[in-house]
């Protein structure tokens, strides 16, 4: 099967295209490069000892691994690749991802998630593929009353960047209400963290980080001077924020295996799962573990929560077991570690 992954360029679609490659997909990626570099394409290569073309390669359809920079609100470069390659699913990761970001940006983040996908599932329906997982996120929860949280959960958003995946979610599940040969996997994560053990490839945000863990890593590197903790009088052991941070591994793997569970049937309908851990880990004992694991301080100071901000979010992952046998494997002093190796190996070289 060709695989043909969007964003795949950027954190959660590099690790995504390792897994792939190792078990034997053949995957062409797309990327607009605007959050990631090719250079995590080329380190993906080097992980699967699978080599990577470029566009203007020849024998194209023959390839393993392909690369082409293109925009999924560009209609017509979206209707050539369609038309070049065999395309059998689609893992759609592009997007913008922050969530602060599509406050102040709103427009951004409609044009880009929302009207590109929009494009992107037009141009598949009429390509005739209709097999597609969609990178959702636990933000479509909205503020849940309780944990842990499952999947018939009411849903709501309160930013744009949660609403545009909440949309997305909608769109998909009408378009399987319009034609029942589509098969489609919401897959809702919840804080993918991590890197790689290789070193390899990783997180590395461009400008202030938006998440804890490279937020940290960054502090520990020496490139910012200290760590903002948003909260420190929740209703929880130590009084910051609790969520699921689950390694980019297990994410990527879980994506594979929403894959195989697509192929293996010609029409599944709509599959939702979470993705998560199921355990709940604190701002506190995060980067308490981070400090053990790298042996470096990373000061911090306690400011004013941030509006929005629940004690607690972590995920109910019964589902995915019964659906898909899927459980996270790595722990959160994997995930430092790893983190760390790969800090060591970009940030600090």
């Amino acid at each position: 099967m060709k695989i043909l992954v969007t964003g795949g360029a950027g954190y959660i679609g590099s690790h995504t295209c390792v897994e792939l490659l190792l078990v034997g997909y053949d995957v062409v990626v797309i990327d607009n490069l605007f959050n990631s570099s090719i250079k995590s394409l080329e380190q993906v290569s080097k992980i699967s000892k699978v080599k990577l073309s470029l566009a203007n390669a020849k024998n194209k359809e023959q390839a393993h691994f392909v690369f082409e920079k293109v925009d999924i609100r560009d209609k017509i470069d979206l209707k050539r690749i369609f038309s070049t390659y065999s395309i059998d699913c689609v893992i759609h990761f592009a997007g913008l991802k922050a969530v602060g970001e599509s406050v102040e940006k709103p427009f951004d983040y409609y044009g880009n998630n929302v009207l590109g996908s929009l494009t992107l599932y037009e141009t598949m329906k009429s390509a005739g593929v209709k097999k597609i997982v969609f990178s959702s996120s636990a933000t479509v929860y909205g503020e849940p009353h309780t944990v842990p949280i499952k999947e018939s959960f009411p849903l709501s958003a309160t930013n744009a960047y949660g609403r545009s995946k909440l949309f997305n979610e909608g769109v998909l599940n009408d378009l399987y209400a319009s034609d029942p040969k589509w098969s489609i996997a919401l897959l809702r994560y919840f804080n993918p963290v991590g890197a790689h053990k290789s070193g390899l490839i990783g997180e590395n945000p461009r400008g202030m980080p938006n998440n804890l863990m490279p937020y940290i890593s960054q502090v520990a590197a020496g490139k910012l001077e200290k760590l903002s903790i948003f909260g420190g009088d929740y209703p929880t052991r130590d009084g910051t924020g609790i969520r699921d941070y689950i390694h980019v591994v297990d994410l990527a793997k879980g994506h594979v295996v929403a894959l195989d569970f697509l192929a293996k049937k010609d029409e599944c309908g709509v599959l939702t799962v979470n993705l998560g851990t199921g355990k709940g880990c604190s701002v506190l004992e995060l980067v308490n573990k981070f400090e053990c694991v790298s042996g470096v301080s990373v000061p911090y100071s306690i400011v004013e929560r941030r509006p929005g901000d629940v004690a607690e979010c972590y995920a109910d992952t019964s589902y995915a077991r019964q659906a898909l046998g899927w459980e996270s494997e790595l722990s959160i002093e994997d995930m430092c570690k790893d983190t760390w190796r790969w800090v060591k190996n970009s940030i600090l070289r």
